[in-house]
């Protein structure tokens, strides 16, 4: 068993398909099984209101700074109502998509400037920022075939995933000791989890010596 620890943050990216929700599913169980509370949320959405954006911006056309201002205003919101206040009370918060995913899909693949979308990004959250992101690294086709919940990103095509694909690269590139790169074509969820679980112990249990 873990020790309790301070608030931990992680987020989840990559493109459309890549198996993030079933990632955080098992790792949220293998984290609660080590006497973890666990705050599992996502992007867009987490809060009601956020929600409530959500369902906008998967499913209604629009200019693309409208979009990324849609985007930063549902972040905020999910940052002040369930992100913080979860990490205030020393829970492990899972996210399913974060600020590297505006940075991929609003700025390298829209073409919205890069340092704009980061510049915004602080704004939303007051600068909190993820402590891991988890990045899915799969083939953007593989991802569209295996893809389940269809949304206006995914009508895109696969060269727009490619674009987003490529956005992520770049946002690792910035700051790459923050990344834990995955490869999920070559291993099954479970043994996703268990790679992402063995890096995130080291980092809870020295968290928890300093605490």
């Amino acid at each position: 068993m873990l020790r309790k620890t301070p608030g931990f943050f992680i987020s989840f990216e990559g493109t459309e398909g890549s198996g993030k929700s079933t990632l955080i599913r098992q790792l949220a169980d293998l984290l609660g099984r080590n006497g973890l509370k666990v705050q599992v949320t996502r992007e867009p959405g987490g809060s009601p209101l956020a929600e409530r954006l959500r369902s906008i911006l998967l499913e209604t056309e629009m200019d693309s700074r409208t979009e990324l201002y849609l985007y930063e205003a549902a972040r905020a919101e999910h940052v002040a109502r369930i992100i913080r206040p979860a990490l205030q009370r020393g829970e492990i918060v899972l996210c399913d998509r974060f600020t590297d995913s505006t940075l991929a899909y609003q700025s390298y693949a829209r073409g919205l400037p890069w340092k704009e979308v980061l510049a915004l990004n602080r704004m939303a959250t007051g600068g909190l920022e993820p402590n891991r992101v988890v990045f899915l690294d799969l083939d953007p086709k593989v991802g569209l075939e295996r893809a389940q919940n269809p949304n206006r990103f995914e009508a895109e095509g696969l060269g727009f995933q490619k674009k987003v694909r490529l956005g992520f690269l770049k946002a690792r590139k910035e700051n790459p000791e923050k990344w834990i790169s995955l490869k999920p074509g070559k291993h099954t969820p479970t043994e996703l989890a268990d790679q992402v679980f063995s890096r995130l112990k080291k980092d809870l249990e020295k968290r928890s010596r300093r605490a």
